[in-house]
């Protein structure tokens, strides 16, 4: 046995949620692979096979267990550029920009859409199949079929959903194909993951609405987490109520709202959704989990920034802080282009009155939900004479229409795990937008770990009323997660007015 054999074994043995996700385990014996929080009995250490991850377990023959439910597991916040690009592969995915085809010339399957992918950031289609091998063990047509197996094994187990609905939603083309895909995978029909459910699936009858839940590694503050997501809230758009965050959501022609409440004995967010929504499902979850930052390593965080004695207290006293990200990323560019010069309150203020001008009504079951995020195609549309009547200076009205005309024309992206370095040359260089502005749309609609707005006064008043050059000096060790260190030094204040 290997020395990182034993260290897995180990970790497995001491059922440490710091490693849920970070690595899974086969047992030979059973042909069954679990996370390593699973609550059945440790394996021998000759019976485990390791993997980094689902899709790698089982494209070597392992189907997953139906007691740790590996389709929960939290995802790996992305580090290197390698890491990242994968990382994105996937949301892709989720958002079916990926797709799997049988070519009728010889019955095989292939993942289609790479080009796509490749061509709206900027890479070659073969980087992407090497990446996602090199980084997740699999080609991406294995990731594609891996991810709707266990996205539709979720839906079996937590809901009682149809399973027309569940084939539809965990995206598959037609029931034959979902059933043959259950059957060659995992050797039995769909139907007995819903039979061996156990007894905690969420039954919604005839409601208009049902649940499922995202996990995290803790530990998570989700109170802070409320507190900054509701002081920012866009009026009409987002809700936040006593322990609930709550949204619209507009996916393409797919319309609904979301509910979304802390869980913290099940190390996880419960997910309440309309059915208008289910066809539109995985790219929901994935916004969500990049709002909330669930794919975060809260440990390997902490134990890199508190090794430097400026952060270390403030570690201490917020363990499980997160860096809140964006639903929609130019709903959050917009909001943080209002936000500049003026206090939080007064953007927040800004920001509702843009949403009923240039949002478009929705009917939902909350009273504070009305209206779905303008789009950039809207705004784009508009007059600056509109924007400025909302009370919003020129320069910033003038600023939010570039911002606008490019994410329309689709040249500029504003998604999770996208280019930092590109995408702040291209907004630095719209009307109005500084690197301040920069960095934090990129900590946030970007998900990128290492921003820093060294501009910040907020930052340098905490770093000893330092100039922006001394504070970047001083935030080297941080990386490559300054935007965390970022966050902490904020909430070290208790008032944030500076960010947005």
């Amino acid at each position: 046995m290997t020395d990182d054999h034993a260290a897995l074994h180990n970790a497995l043995s001491a059922r440490d949620p710091r490693f849920d996700g970070v690595f899974y385990v086969g047992v030979t014996s059973t042909g069954i692979y679990c996370r390593p929080i699973c609550p059945a009995r440790t394996p021998k250490a000759s019976n485990c096979r390791f993997f980094s991850s689902a899709e790698a377990a089982e494209k070597s023959g392992f189907r997953p267990c139906l007691r740790c439910r590996p389709e929960l597991a939290p995802g790996n916040a992305p580090v290197d550029d390698a890491q990242r690009i994968a990382s994105l592969i996937v949301q892709r995915i989720d958002e079916g920009m990926l797709d799997v085809v049988e070519v009728p010339s010889n019955g095989e399957r292939t993942a289609v859409g790479l080009e796509r992918v490749a061509e709206r950031f900027g890479w070659s289609s073969r980087q992407i199949r090497r990446i996602v091998n090199r980084e997740l063990g699999v080609s991406p047509m294995e990731l594609v079929l891996t991810r709707r197996l266990l996205l539709a094994k979720q839906l079996l187990t937590e809901t009682n959903l149809p399973i027309t609905q569940v084939a539809s939603a965990s995206g598959f083309a037609s029931l034959r194909r979902f059933n043959d895909a259950f059957l060659g995978r995992y050797g039995m029909p769909p139907t007995r993951f819903r039979t061996a459910a156990d007894g905690d699936a969420v039954a919604p009858g005839e409601a208009a609405s049902f649940t499922l839940q995202i996990s995290y590694r803790p530990p998570f503050d989700w109170q802070r987490m409320l507190a900054f997501l509701g002081a920012r809230a866009m009026k009409g758009v987002e809700s936040v109520t006593g322990q609930e965050y709550a949204r619209t959501v507009r996916m393409a022609n797919h319309r609904g709202w979301v509910v979304v409440r802390h869980q913290p004995a099940r190390r996880s967010l419960l997910v309440e959704l309309p059915h208008a929504l289910t066809p539109a499902l995985p790219a929901v979850l994935g916004r969500l989990r990049n709002l909330f930052d669930l794919s975060a390593r809260p440990d390997v965080i902490a134990r890199h920034l508190a090794s430097d004695p400026l952060l270390a207290g403030a570690l201490a006293a917020r363990p499980g802080l997160r860096v809140p990200g964006a639903f929609d990323g130019f709903e959050l560019a917009v909001r943080a282009v209002l936000g500049q010069q003026v206090s939080v309150k007064g953007a927040t203020t800004l920001a509702g009155r843009f949403s009923a001008a240039f949002g478009e009504p929705i009917a939902t079951p909350y009273e504070g939900l009305t209206s779905l995020s303008p789009t950039a195609e809207r705004v784009a549309a508009a007059r600056e004479e509109e924007i400025r009547s909302l009370g919003v200076v020129g320069m910033r009205a003038r600023c939010i229409l570039a911002l606008a005309t490019e994410v329309a024309a689709g040249r500029l992206v504003l998604e999770a795990g996208g280019d930092p370095g590109r995408t702040m040359e291209q907004l630095v260089r719209l009307p109005g937008i500084g690197p301040w502005t920069a960095h934090y749309i990129c900590m946030r609609a970007l998900r990128w770990p290492d921003a820093f707005p060294k501009e910040d006064m907020v930052l340098r008043k905490v770093l000893g009323g330092v100039t922006a050059s001394r504070a970047e000096q001083l935030s080297q060790p941080w990386r490559p997660w300054r935007s965390y260190a970022t966050l902490q030094l904020w909430a070290s204040t208790e008032k944030d007015d500076g960010n947005g």
